[in-house]
């Protein structure tokens, strides 16, 4: 049986072997793969063609060209996203022809327990709903462990228990080999055994509290936009440690596959984020098609990446945009019962997609990332609250100390309504590389470093915030606009490029200590 996958197309992709069309595929940033099997000319030259195309529209997840005007239009002009990074169409990722026997290990489910005893279970699925025998084996250290599998109906299910398990950590990022065998197939990955967990204002790697320090981040350089590029994935990860960070969300959809695996091997811990960016709440007419497309991303995205030990917390949405918010809103009034109860609607889509993930993985912590102004009732099914907050940029720029009061304020009273951990999944400040300026005037490298330190120091004061995620990681490519100098989000404490800023220190002050 042949198979032809593609790793990403952005965003609408179809397949076509020989002039004959196999398949479609909506949505980019997840994989997606055919069998080709009957437009195969066997012992012949066979042509494979892929067509993309990226057209900005309504309905899409994410959103572009909408119709009326939106609360991020004031930041953008060409294109006309509802979000703020290039959109880049494309082959973003590797597309592989393989094959694999007749009746072949459709899809295997690791799930990892340390209490009482470590414990690795397994399920496996095969393709067709045949019966047989099986067995899976792990290895670590000295430990070689094996069990057998009996198939019911494609099915079969066994557990290990792993005597001293050594537990896969940010500090420590140890793996095991595993490996599953039916009776004409075989598959290996690499298994992390470890928990996560939410207890009151902290997150529990290993039954341990844990602080997920680190950046949004964008698949993006200037060389190759968003195409899979190796090497940047490894120095990434090296400028990444030497701030001392040991997370990052995938902002804003899933990232390749081998930055996951480097993840596994690095020990960063991931929110793993679909591509719901800016969705626009107040747009109801269009909800049943949007909502069908975020259900079929987190299908995919679980599917996807539900073995990595990396990833520890699902996103559902970045920023929805519920009806009457500024994009300069600092997030007061976001708690009134009036302006709670005319976002209902948004609310609903938004726990359909939570609910969602908890049918597939309760093993995981599923939220959601709030825009500031934005319904605080929307965070009421998160497990963990993520915010994305602007104090000192987008409100109250250039007012330190105020923004200081401000984010304390939020901080407390979001904690006090729903005593969950908060991890701040973006702050930041537009710096142009090179520019100085005293006193440290927006826009200057001083204002960006003094601006994330005093968010450190907030953080520091208060035990129950999990987190603190800087927008952004590196500047990436946006839209054409007034707020986009060149094209560039400029929030990065890197340049594009990854030469580190002032902010790039301060971060390493307060997370190497």
């Amino acid at each position: 049986r042949v198979f032809l996958r593609v790793g990403s197309a952005n965003y609408f992709g179809t397949v076509y072997v020989n002039g004959v069309k196999v398949g479609s595929h909506e949505g980019g940033h997840l994989p997606f793969a055919f069998e080709i099997n009957d437009q195969i000319k066997w012992g012949a030259e066979n042509i494979i063609a892929i067509s993309v195309e990226n057209t900005l529209k309504p309905e899409r997840v994410p959103s572009g060209n909408m119709p009326t005007r939106t609360a991020f239009d004031s930041l953008s002009s060409t294109p006309r996203t509802t979000f703020d990074f290039y959109p880049f169409c494309g082959i973003h990722r590797p597309v592989v022809l393989y094959t694999v026997p007749q009746t072949y290990i459709e899809d295997v489910t690791v799930v990892t327990t340390i209490e009482p005893q470590a414990q690795v279970k397994v399920k496996v699925k095969l393709n067709a709903a045949v019966d047989g025998k099986g067995s899976v084996q792990l290895k670590g250290g000295k430990a070689v462990l094996t069990a057998d599998l009996n198939f019911s109906d494609g099915v079969a299910e066994a557990t290990l228990i792993v005597p001293d398990a050594h537990l896969w950590s940010d500090k420590d990022p140890y793996l095991y080999d595993l490996t599953v065998n039916s009776n004409d197939d075989q598959y290996s990955l690499k298994v992390g055994i470890r928990t996560i967990a939410v207890d009151g204002g902290k997150v529990l790697l290993n039954g341990r509290p844990v602080k997920l320090n680190g950046f949004g981040r964008h698949e993006d350089f200037p060389a190759t936009a968003k195409a899979l590029n190796l090497p940047l994935i490894v120095k990434d990860y090296q400028l990444m440690r030497w701030t001392g960070a040991n997370a990052y969300r995938t902002s804003h959809y899933p990232y390749s596959e081998e930055e996951m695996q480097m993840a596994d091997r690095q020990g960063f811990l991931i929110i793993d984020e679909i591509p719901a960016v800016s969705l626009q709440m107040s747009d109801t007419v269009r909800f049943p098609e949007r909502l069908r497309m975020c259900l079929q991303q987190i299908d995919e995205m679980i599917a996807r990446d539900k073995n990595h030990p990396a990833v520890v917390m699902w996103c559902v949405a970045n920023e929805p945009m519920p009806a009457g918010i500024s994009v300069g809103a600092s997030g007061s009034g976001a708690n009134d019962p009036v302006y709670e109860e005319e976002n209902l609607p948004g609310k609903r889509f938004l726990d359909a997609e939570i609910a969602h993930v908890r049918e597939l993985d309760m093993t995981r912590p599923v939220t959601i990332v709030t825009v500031g102004g934005g319904p605080q009732n929307w965070m009421e099914q998160c497990d963990v609250i993520c915010m994305n907050r602007y104090h000192g940029w987008y409100s109250l720029g250039g007012q330190l100390d105020k923004a200081r009061q401000a984010l304390e304020a939020e901080l407390d009273q979001v904690w006090d309504r729903f005593h969950k951990p908060i991890i701040m999944t973006e702050f930041g400040a537009d710096t142009v590389p090179g520019f100085h300026g005293m006193p440290d005037v927006m826009w200057t490298e001083e204002y960006q470093a003094e601006y994330v330190r005093f968010h450190l120091e907030v953080a520091a004061e208060r035990d129950f915030v999990a987190g603190m995620q800087v927008w952004n990681f590196a500047d990436f490519a946006a839209v054409q606009g007034l707020m986009r100098v060149g094209g560039i989000n400029h929030k990065g404490v890197f340049t594009r490029v990854r030469t580190p800023k002032m902010a790039a220190h301060v971060l390493r002050e307060f997370w190497t200590k």
